[in-house]
């Protein structure tokens, strides 16, 4: 026993390494037993690696089955022993004896097989099975005669395994061994003296097996001999060697073969047993004979894969003592019962979508312990998937990527791999890993329109939402976060920025001013859609923002033109019949659609009874005989209003002279505007003095110079000049078709002035019309053949009609004979008609299929007739055929249902946006009509609050909303075609109100009352931050519009108390003193968010007290001595105010008036011309064909709806000077002359008597 201690404590004077690597491996040799820790080799060194790769790949070692021997220490880089190693209980007698192992890194995944080979030590002494044996040998046994002695086993192998045997004593028998084929050697025990039962019955003989170890060890057994009387014939095997197969699986107690051996003694000694005389270990819990028969059958379990063959030592003893061996060789023969065993031994759990094909994402290890086909492996993957497994080495696999990965295709693959070996039937594993695919940046955010469109009513409140767009991007998490950005541009010169702005989370769109649709009518821009990868992804869309006019602009009065002292007046002579046009009043609004419809009303008028204004073209007309009863001043104003909603208008004063001279209208005229407009002006005064008392003043001041300065140099030009006073006729109008404002059509001659150049008119010459008419009866065109007839047919058929209606009836006449004159008739393919014969000659045209005119609204129908001759000849035609339409399709809404927001406090009529609806049918079965069904919101008829435009699907607002009453509501609109019977279609539509700051905070405490005496109390002991009271109030708006501030507006004494901001309490700022007033007055400021902010007021009695006597003495009469002392300073201020204005203003009208009237009768005084302030211009008349008496010159405006009002005018008039007589009135005759006077404007006409 020492003797193993000491070898053990010797063992690493034997260590021998043996160190190899080639292409990835290592191999190592160690002694066995050696002790937990020792050193096996630096594998970092070996392997060429630097120990801080083992640690970032996570070295590890992959042992399979085995056990776990060996360790890794990453930090030094070497590999250590685990456990004790014993060779023989890890490899028994095989050779070499061999761990291998495999070390795994990640990052990128490599693996290194190493291989440490164990070396034996002599640590096992020789092994007797049997520690006796026991020998009946006949006295008269020969010299020579051998007896089998059982081997002794030792674990050990090589020099350290057996090597010699010794017998003593050796008196009688010696030792011969024989070697085997398998290495082993067969001990014989050898007589070599003759045997004397009667000398020595019983030899006691003691074999030593002895191995070749350093030290020696030794085994020993006792052979115990009994001398018999003389048996002289031995037995005999029939073979030397038997041979044998056998399955591995088999069943226990299956024959293998039956040996015989022969002895030709009579009697006892020629009875032969056998038995199992074998020394390998085990052998005899697999294998027993039967020793009468020699029977050889199997007891135990075998398995190939542990020992391919067994050798069996098998003897044949007579009961003579005589003995014979053999050997019995068994092959085991190989079954596929083992699996394929899959070891994972490196594995990624996720792999990037862009990783480039051949990624290796597994390596595995397949090991089949079966032989042959059976033990050859084959892995193949499960699925369509884009990964493949390939073989690197014996036995080892690597799953790679075989295709481009997408993640938006597959964000997982569950990879089942299944190995297979090739046995009979053949067995498989399997195993299955799920690998995630990891997102990468490689979509781009993608918008639901290519191009979004947008409405806006004008007059917005800025910050307004107009709509949303939206863009998906197909990635995951970071890189499908989309943000979106307005892109830079420009509109009319101006960054776009300043017109909307865009919520980068949600792609809300703003508008960030307001709009006016009188300057942009729409506008466009892009916004771009980025996600959040690295490099971050994007895509544009381009969006149209359209504003809808609202009805904010009065119409404007274009004629006639209204100064401040303008004495212009129409005359009307007393000879005026029924009907006379004495002017038009032209006006123009610059808002679209129906805002800019105009209709014109008398308002007041000096004799109701005279005159009428056309409603719709402002033309003001007689209404009866004038006569000469009725007054020379007539005063008409005129409304002007607009259509919109709400309407707006515009008045306009027109001055009529009833008289047939200048002079009646001139004495009558001189102060019909200053006495109307002083009036006026005085009432106005009166009521607004306090509130424009310095502006007044300043402009009546101003106006009345401007005024004697116009009029004195009005009377310098009249002075001076000889030409006659031309009285001011209405202008003739020109309209086309009365498609304009203006519904009726006028005839009027153009007139050109000499400065007419200034005015841009361009002509057009007359354009012929060139028609092209087409016969409609007959829409076939065919060849010049006359046997084709069509008898009767139809132009158009309706596409609800039956299959085999018949539209066209034709016969065909062939004058060939038999064959020749047979004839068929086909149409062309792809159509649903086709052709029938109805008897001899005689073809119709037919439906085959139900027929849609919303595919196909038109068929040219080709029949071609051939006949059956040789050649075959043939005739066609074709024919046009209309689908007319049927009402089958019902109108289609472009959207499920409708969602629209509008600002409350809105306009009445105020346009809310546009549902729109398609039909498929044409004309009348297309047009669209949209009503509003008839639901309630909170019990009132939805009609109260909504209306829609049947025509157009403009959903009007009824009424101003409130969005503390409302906040949204919903309704239906139906689309209905124009069909017979109708068809319809209904939609939801969502209105959402949205709150505008309206309403101010309301106070909830303190409670204000007229006469209330209330006071908070602070004692004088108050501390710092004492608590006086607190301001409570609300907003019954929403959000920001609803978050209130607290502000101290005024305070007796600021330095004493503060508000907070955000809670309104009231609290001492600092230590309350004996000095401090007992009346405290606090006025705070309650202020909301909202833009434009509303705010109240609130006042806050405060008494610095310790008792209450004091603080009722105080307070009385605290709040009627301030108002009573507010309120007489406001009516004395406001007296003196009114007093002084009013003194004023008379004292200005009164010299005014005076001074003017003084000019006027020196104007009058030094002039013989009759005065009317309008000069006549230079004309050029063309022939005066117009219905009015005279010609005159004005200028044409056009409104911005002219573009209905297509005038036309002809070539430039000849240039006829007209002569005004200087002693009248009248107009003089025309005087045809070239003399290009016109040339000099300011030169006077002369005229010779």
């Amino acid at each position: 026993m020492w003797n193993r201690t000491m070898r053990r404590e010797v063992l690493l004077f034997y260590f021998v390494i043996f160190l190899r690597l080639v292409l990835g491996q290592v191999s190592y040799s160690i002694p066995e037993e050696m002790s937990k820790g020792s050193l096996v080799g630096n594998i970092a060194q070996d392997l060429g690696l630097d120990v801080k790769r083992l640690k970032s790949g996570k070295a590890r070692l992959h042992i399979g089955n085995n056990a776990d021997y060996i360790d890794l220490n990453k930090e030094r880089g070497v590999l250590l022993i685990k456990e004790r190693i014993d060779r023989e209980a890890m490899c028994g007698q095989t050779t070499p004896c061999a761990l291998h192992f495999q070390i795994i890194l990640e990052n990128p995944i490599e693996f290194y097989r190493v291989t440490i080979e164990i070396l034996d030590v002599n640590d096992n002494a020789p092994l007797f099975q049997k520690d006796s044996m026991k020998f009946d040998i006949s006295e008269s046994a020969m010299i020579g005669a051998k007896f089998i002695l059982e081997r002794a086993f030792d674990s050990d192998i090589g020099i350290n395994g057996l090597q010699s045997y010794s017998l003593n004593p050796t008196d009688n028998f010696n030792l011969k061994l024989h070697s085997q084929a398998d290495g082993s050697k067969k001990i014989e025990m050898v007589l070599q003296k003759p045997l004397d039962r009667e000398k020595q019955e019983q030899i006691s003989l003691l074999l030593t097996a002895v191995d070749g170890g350093e030290p020696k060890m030794s085994g020993t057994a006792q052979i115990h001999v009994t001398v018999l009387d003389a048996n002289d014939n031995a037995p005999v095997f029939t073979q030397p060697i038997y041979k044998a197969s056998l399955v591995e699986n088999s069943r226990k107690g299956t024959l293998l073969i039956t040996v015989k051996a022969s002895d030709i003694d009579r009697g006892s000694y020629g009875l032969v047993t056998y038995s199992i005389s074998s020394s390998t270990v085990g052998i005899m819990d697999h294998f027993e004979i039967d020793e009468n028969s020699g029977d050889v059958r199997l007891i135990g379990e075998i398995d190939y894969e542990k020992s391919k063959h067994y050798q069996i030592d098998i003897e044949a003893k007579d009961q003579g003592g005589l003995s014979d061996s053999s050997k019995l060789v068994v092959d085991i023969i190989d079954v596929n019962d083992n699996k394929p065993h899959i070891d994972l031994m490196s594995t990624s759990r996720s792999i990037a979508e862009d990783s480039p094909s051949q990624t290796v994402i597994a390596v595995m290890s397949v090991h089949d312990p079966d032989s042959d086909n059976n033990g050859v492996v084959v892995c193949i993957l499960g699925g369509n998937i884009p990964f493949a497994i390939k073989s690197t080495s014996n036995g080892f696999y690597s799953l790679v990527t075989d295709g481009d990965l997408d993640r938006e295709r597959a964000s997982e693959y569950n990879i089942s791999v299944t190995c297979s070996d090739e046995g009979v039937p053949s067995l498989s594993s399997s195993v299955t890993l799920t690998l995630q695919i990891s997102d990468v940046n490689d979509n781009a955010p993608v918008f639901e329109k290519s191009s979004y469109e947008a409405y806006i009513v004008e007059n917005n409140t800025p910050g307004l939402s107009i709509f949303t767009v939206r863009a998906r991007d197909a990635d995951w998490n970071q890189n499908a976060h989309v943000s979106y950005i307005l892109e830079d541009s420009s509109v009319n010169g101006v960054p776009v920025s300043s017109y909307v702005s865009v919520s980068a989370d949600s792609g809300v769109i703003h508008a960030v001013r307001s709009f006016d649709y009188e300057q942009i009518k729409d506008f466009q821009f892009c916004v771009k859609a980025q996600d959040g990868g690295s490099p971050p992804l994007s895509s544009n869309v381009t969006v149209k923002i359209l504003i809808q006019d609202q009805n904010d602009n009065a119409p404007q009065v274009l004629y006639p033109v209204q100064s401040g002292g303008s004495l212009v007046a129409e005359m009307v002579p007393r000879s005026a019949d029924v009907g006379y046009l004495v002017t038009k009043v032209v006006a123009v609004d610059v808002d679209s659609g129906q805002n800019a419809w105009l209709s014109y009303k008398l308002q007041k008028a000096t004799d109701r009874a005279l005159f009428e204004v056309g409603l719709q073209n402002g033309e003001i007309r007689t209404i009866r005989q004038v006569n000469d009863k009725d007054v020379v001043k007539q005063r008409l104003t005129v409304v002007v209003e607009d259509n919109g909603q709400p309407s707006r208008s515009a008045t306009v004063n027109v001055n009529v002279a009833v008289a047939d001279s200048f002079p009646e209208v001139l004495s009558e005229f001189t102060d019909f505007t200053h006495d109307k407009e002083y009036n006026d002006n005085l009432t106005f005064y009166l009521v607004l003095a306090l509130a424009v008392v310095s502006f007044l003043f300043i402009t009546c001041l101003v106006v009345i110079i401007s005024v004697k300065i116009y009029r004195w140099r009005q009377s310098r030009v009249l002075y001076h000049s000889s030409l006659p006073v031309i009285p001011y006729y209405p202008p003739r109008y020109s309209d086309t078709l009365g498609t304009g404002t203006l519904q009726h059509v006028y005839n009027y001659e153009v007139c050109r002035t000499t400065d007419s150049r200034k005015s841009d008119c361009k002509f057009g010459g007359a354009g012929s019309q060139n028609i092209l008419i087409m016969d409609p009866s007959s829409t076939e065109t065919m060849q010049r053949i006359q046997t084709i007839n069509i008898m009767s047919k139809s132009t158009s058929i309706s596409e609800d009609v039956k299959p085999g209606t018949v539209v066209t009836m034709m016969n065909i006449q062939d004058s060939d004979s038999n064959d020749n004159g047979k004839v068929k008739c086909i149409s062309n393919d792809d159509i649903p008609f086709a052709m029938r014969s109805t008897s001899n000659n005689f073809f119709s045209l037919v439906t085959e299929s139900d027929l849609d005119r919303e595919r196909a609204s038109e068929y040219n129908i080709t029949v071609t007739c051939s006949d059956e001759g040789v050649p075959s000849l043939s005739s066609s035609v074709t024919l046009t055929l209309q689908i007319s339409d049927v009402n089958d399709n019902a109108p289609l809404f472009e959207k499920s249902s409708y969602e629209a927001y509008i600002v409350e406090n809105n306009t009445p009529g105020l346009s809310i946006f546009t549902v729109k609806a398609r039909d498929a049918d044409w004309n009348q079965n297309a047009r669209v009509s949209y009503i509003l069904e008839d639901t309630s919101v909170n019990g009132v008829p939805v009609s109260s609050y909504v209306s829609v435009s049947a025509d157009s699907g403009v959903i009007h607002a009824v009424r101003s909303f409130d969005y503390e009453q409302i906040k949204d509501f919903q309704f239906c609109v139906k689309a209905q075609d124009g069909g017979s019977p109708p068809l319809s279609s209904n939609v939801t539509v969502k209105i959402l109100i949205q709150d505008q700051n309206d309403n101010a905070p309301q106070v909830l405490y303190p409670v204000q009352t007229g006469g209330s005496l209330v006071a908070e109390m602070v004692p004088r002991s108050a501390d710092v931050g004492y608590l006086v009271t607190k301001v409570v109030a609300v907003d019954v708006d929403s959000g920001q519009n609803a978050w209130l501030s607290y502000k101290l507006q005024k305070a007796t004494d600021r330095a004493l108390f503060e508000v907070g901001l955000q809670n309104g309490e009231i609290r001492t700022i600092r230590q309350v003193t004996d000095k401090d007033v007992v009346k405290q007055r606090l006025t705070v400021v309650v202020e909301d968010n909202g833009q434009p902010s509303r705010s109240a007021t609130v006042n806050v009695n405060v008494a610095v007290a310790d008792s209450f006597p004091e603080v009722l003495s105080e307070f009385t009469d605290f709040t009627h001595d301030k108002e009573y002392n507010d309120n007489l300073t406001f009516y004395l201020v406001l007296a003196l105010a009114v007093v002084s204005f009013l003194f004023i203003t008379c004292l200005v009208v009164i010299i005014s008036v005076k001074i003017y009237r003084w000019r006027q009768s020196r104007v009058l005084y030094h002039s013989s011309l009759p005065v009317i302030p309008y000069y006549p211009p230079r004309y050029s008349d063309t022939l005066g064909t117009g219905t009015l008496q005279h010609v005159y010159n004005y200028e044409v405006c056009r409104t911005t709806d002219s573009r209905k009002s297509d005038c036309k005018f002809g070539g430039a008039g000849s240039q006829n000077i007209l002569i005004m007589d200087p002693s009248s009135t009248a107009t003089m005759q025309r005087i045809q002359s070239e003399k290009n006077i016109l040339d000099e404007p300011d030169s006077p006409l002369e005229v010779s008597g």
